[in-house]
């Protein structure tokens, strides 16, 4: 009888949330969840096995669509799911971009389609590349940004370029589980990234006669968008100054590029990074701004408000604002998604329908998983969406609360209760915004600003009160030449709002999560999502999900690996204890920053110097030096035996656990687990290191994949197939002083060699085919 009532609940509470209209809220849900897993996948599941899944799906469905139950849930989750797939197929399929295979210096020649200055003064460019000389890649490129380190007057948009350039292709994920910047690439079109030698040379661009009219008016738009950014950019930070310039360029154009790494790192400290993307706070504070703004200029016109409904005029002219703010926003998913609903929000106007509903915020979900389903696995879509379902959702709920009012409305208290509402909902919602997201950080940055809530309880009242409104003005006047005044005021906001972020980071209020079980995130993340879109009792299962995933996340902690590889194969570091030994006197920030927080690094061990012991090249007689086929000069030989004294020398007074190295030739260790470590970067001493050594690191790309003396071999050849790796012992224990060396496991951060995003890893430019994984 008890598990009858349950079930007559359970189905009483569904049917009560198929009333409210909740079953739609789930529908991107399940489009999105499909894009993911078809991003997961080893191999790209075919187009045609996709198709033949969505019809037996799509029909069984349709077929079941006047039953209900279990069946009927189940194929129309499964359809979706499956479409899901096929939206993420197609845009693969649709964008089918070229990425370098492996690094190359050549001549480069093309069009700026875009251009924004760094924090140096230096200028980054986006090139569509017309032509490659010098080699001339086999694969032709579409598009790639480059650094150019000149700071003259750089070449315009829209204008060829050229100029020699060093080119690499995007790097992978850091270690496994983390950001592949080469799957992000992919997806923006961008084939390679680098930076020209010297200062690139500008010449008139000339018209491609080859492409279609539809491509060059497109490229003519896209061009005219990147002037006026570039152009705004440059004369709000021209007008302002400093980082809070290029903060407020950023509010704006989203070039972020110009802001200086202190005060980024400050925002990200205090909780406000969140600031500089262009997504739901900024368009909502500039269309709600025009709105009002508007709105009551129209309602001091006399008879106007009797004679036209002034609220959806202001409606429209915000939709019209919120439309040209997008166009020179860049596309960021967040900017997009923000736009989408608040157009959607704004056209409810016009109806007289309610405009903040979960409703507007699947249908803006929806509308980008069918252009862009690749958004779906970047921490910008993930958060930005669950951050605005939790805001509407808790906005739902204090909408429907009882009221409580016993005030008289022409109570003295009035404005008083109305500045203490506004405080109010703004720590609501920045708690609210900043629990719902906290899973997203942690598994995707593996930090947390503890002091969060306070840095945004103490900025958010200047970035809507000075920032936001002022900076909508100065906008809507630039065009006049009247907007100095209004971008000085901003600017002070910003200035303020750096040195609150510089005092709570000073709290030293950063919390390194490190790595998260995913199957601890998968839960968390699938509680929020049904605590924000269930309306019935049935929501507390969702807590209960979150709950789970906490368990699970504070009791299976992901081990960290006793030695990280970079897939350039330069940097090398052995890990115990939360220290890491590397390599290299100051390794890449860019690939140890993520290293420090992803396996929660407290010190950097260096290497020891030993310049003494470098090893000297023999003297050459003329016939060794120089080949007598083709003239073709080689490097001098070496002492090979005393090479080999050299690195027995190393390995025999290095401390365990830290490297002695020898600059620009090698570097050796001995682990805790008892391997002989060598990392070489002069080519000359492989073999020898080969010899002595247990496990041999070298970006030197090498043809043959593994040492005659059976040490495991990682060069910059097989690192571009596997990208970083991880090394683990299986097991280690000491007999006496004598530490047995543990069994090596080998963890790669690329598994997705058949994916169209990493096939490149595997093409050979010599023959023009891909290898076989």
């Amino acid at each position: 009888m008890r598990n009858i009532h349950w079930h007559a609940q359970i189905k009483r509470a569904v049917s009560e949330e198929v009333a409210f209209g909740h079953a739609l809220l789930f529908v991107p849900v399940f489009l999105g969840l499909g894009s993911l897993v078809w991003f997961w996948l080893p191999q790209t599941l075919g187009h045609l096995k996709i198709a033949l899944l969505l019809c037996v799906f799509g029909m069984a469905a349709f077929a079941l669509r006047h039953r209900s139950g279990f069946w009927r849930i189940a194929t129309l989750i499964a359809a979706l799911l499956t479409a899901g797939m096929g939206f993420a197929a197609w845009e693969t399929m649709r964008l089918d971009t070229v990425v370098l295979d492996t690094p190359v210096t050549t001549w480069v020649r093309g069009t700026v389609t875009a251009r924004e200055t760094t924090d140096r003064g230096y200028w980054r460019y986006t090139v569509a590349v017309s032509q490659t000389l010098e080699p001339e890649l086999k694969r032709p490129l579409a598009k790639v940004t480059l650094l150019s380190r000149n700071r003259e007057t750089p070449v315009e948009i829209g204008d060829g370029i050229e100029g020699r350039a060093r080119l690499s292709p995007p790097s992978g994920a850091a270690l496994a589980g983390l950001n592949d910047f080469a799957f992000d690439s992919y997806f923006r079109g961008i084939g390679a990234i680098g930076y020209f030698y010297g200062k690139p040379r500008a010449f008139p661009d000339v018209e491609d006669t080859a492409r279609s009219r539809i491509a060059v008016w497109r490229a003519a738009v896209g061009e005219t968008i990147a002037r006026w950014r570039e152009a705004i950019g440059a004369r709000i930070r021209g007008t302002i100054g400093g980082d809070a310039g290029a903060i407020a360029a950023a509010l704006v154009t989203a070039e972020e590029r110009a802001i200086g790494r202190p005060a980024i790192e400050a925002l990200r400290e205090a909780g406000l990074a969140h600031v500089l993307a262009i997504s739901g706070l900024n368009m909502v504070l500039a269309a709600g701004t025009f709105l009002i703004g508007a709105r009551t200029l129209l309602s001091l016109v006399p008879g106007l408000a009797h004679r036209f409904p002034i609220k959806k005029l202001a409606a429209a002219g915000a939709l019209v604002m919120v439309f040209a703010y997008i166009l020179i926003s860049g596309g960021a998913v967040s900017a997009v998604r923000s736009w989408i609903m608040i157009s959607i929000m704004l056209v409810a106007v016009f109806f007289d329908r309610p405009s903040i509903s979960l409703r507007n915020v699947a249908l803006s979900a929806l509308i980008i998983l069918v252009i862009t389903p690749s958004a779906v696995t970047g921490p910008g879509f993930q958060m930005s969406f669950t951050a605005t379902l939790a805001l509407v959702a808790g906005y739902a709920h204090w909408r429907d609360r009882p009221s409580r009012d016993i005030l008289p409305a022409n109570s003295t208290t009035g404005p008083f209760k109305a500045i203490g509402g506004f405080f109010a909902g703004l720590l609501l919602s920045s708690l609210i915004g900043g629990l719902s997201t906290m899973i997203y950080s942690a598994g995707h940055f593996h930090r947390l600003a503890a002091y969060g809530l306070i840095g945004n309880v103490l900025a958010m009242p200047i970035i809507s009160i000075l920032v936001m409104p002022f900076g909508l003005l100065a906008m809507l006047l630039m065009p006049f030449g009247l907007d100095r005044y209004p971008l000085l005021v901003m600017g002070h906001g910003l200035d303020w709002m750096i040195s609150i972020a510089k005092m709570v980071s000073a709290w030293g209020g950063e919390i390194t999560t490190g790595r998260i079980p995913d199957h601890a995130f998968m839960l968390i993340a699938a509680g929020s999502v049904l605590v924000c879109l269930l309306r019935t009792w049935l929501a507390a299962s969702g807590l209960m999900i979150i709950a789970a995933g906490l368990v699970v996340a504070s009791t299976s902690a992901v081990a960290r690996p006793d030695m990280v590889i970079a897939e350039d194969g330069r940097l090398v570091a052995m890990i115990k204890d939360g220290e890491a030994a590397s390599n290299r006197s100051k390794p890449a920030d860019f690939v140890f920053s993520q290293w420090q927080r992803a396996l929660r690094l407290r010190d950097h061990q260096k290497p020891q110097q030993r310049p003494e012991l470098a090893i000297e090249d023999a003297v050459a007689s003329a016939s060794s030096s120089e080949e007598a086929a083709g003239g073709r000069k080689t490097k001098p030989s070496i002492d090979k035996d005393a090479a080999r004294a050299v690195i027995r020398r190393l390995l025999a007074e290095a401390v365990p656990g830290r490297f002695v190295c020898v600059a620009k030739q090698w570097c050796a260790a001995t682990a805790q687990q008892g391997w002989r470590i060598v990392t070489v970067d002069d080519a000359r001493f492989i073999g020898i290191a080969c010899e002595e050594a247990d496990i041999v690191v070298t970006p030197v790309m090498l043809r043959f994949r593994t040492c005659r003396s059976g040490a495991l071999l990682l060069s910059g050849q097989s690192l571009r197939r596997s990208g970083a790796v991880e090394i683990y012992g299986v097991h280690s224990f000491t007999v006496g002083n004598v530490a047995d060396r543990a069994e090596i496991r080998v963890v790669s951060a690329q598994e997705q060699l058949q994916r169209p995003w990493a096939q490149h890893r595997t093409y050979d430019w010599r023959t023009g085919l891909f290898d076989a994984p």
